[in-house]
């Protein structure tokens, strides 16, 4: 049993866990090095709602929950929520905060994979957002997503697609220009186009139903989404066959 919880738990890259272990006590600052998560909070949650076709009352998984921030707002809208993650400092922080706001989450240190066998079929809505272009092989978390996921279930993905310009915004402008998020925050090899993580998730039974970019805008200093186009940041809806 030992060794097959082993191979439940090795997709994980230990030098990605240290990396937001370090940081975790930022997790809940609105000006820190999390800033960006909670500048697109909002629009993620929205987006998550509306494609539900709202969230009271729904099972939701949010797989790679770090610190919590989206993890929470779906709380906040009557989902009854579980986060996962692999970084024990990010789920104490998050732990922690859900403590001090009262909004209740069940927080679990495991896996995708480990939670798909003991819970197949069990949610209404899975999120993985932000988490696959920091996992050694993001096909596992996508299998696992739909395993988890009820027939009928809602699957949102998020990650950065891969060309030079999501080059140029999400490493050189964002984390050495702007300095929005720590330097080393990204891998670009590890970013995904949408035609991989379409056929990804359509491998898994997951058919896609839509998509959206999600985009800074200078001019009124805020993010936006945008279907024209799945450039750099985007979010991925499937649902389950």
């Amino acid at each position: 049993m030992s060794d097959l919880n082993s191979d439940l738990n090795n997709n994980v890259d230990h030098t990605e866990i240290d990396k937001f272990s370090q940081i975790a006590a930022h997790w809940w600052d609105p000006e820190g090095q999390f800033k960006p998560l909670h500048a697109i909070n909002p629009l993620r949650l929205s987006y998550i709602e509306e494609h539900s076709q709202g969230l009271f009352d729904k099972k939701v998984l949010d797989v790679g929950c770090g610190g919590g921030i989206l993890a929470e707002a779906l709380a906040g809208r009557g989902a009854r929520v579980t986060g996962i993650d692999m970084a024990d400092a990010s789920l104490e922080i998050a732990r922690l905060h859900s403590l001090e706001s009262g909004v209740s989450v069940d927080y679990r240190c495991v896996s995708a994979e480990q939670l798909a066998t003991e819970q197949a079929g069990q949610y209404d809505v899975v999120t993985c957002m932000e988490m696959l272009e920091h996992v050694p092989d993001p096909e596992s978390i996508i299998r696992s997503c739909a395993q988890l996921v009820k027939p009928g279930g809602k699957v949102f993905f998020s990650t950065l697609n891969r060309n030079v310009k999501s080059y140029l915004m999400g490493i050189v402008a964002a984390e050495y220009l702007l300095q929005w998020v720590p330097k080393g925050t990204h891998q670009y090899q590890r970013f995904i186009k949408p035609s991989e993580l379409i056929r990804s998730a359509d491998r898994a039974d997951l058919v896609t139903r839509s998509a959206t970019g999600l985009h800074f805008d200078p001019f009124n200093q805020q993010f936006v989404l945008s279907q024209r186009n799945l450039d750099v940041n985007y979010i991925l809806h499937c649902e389950k066959l």
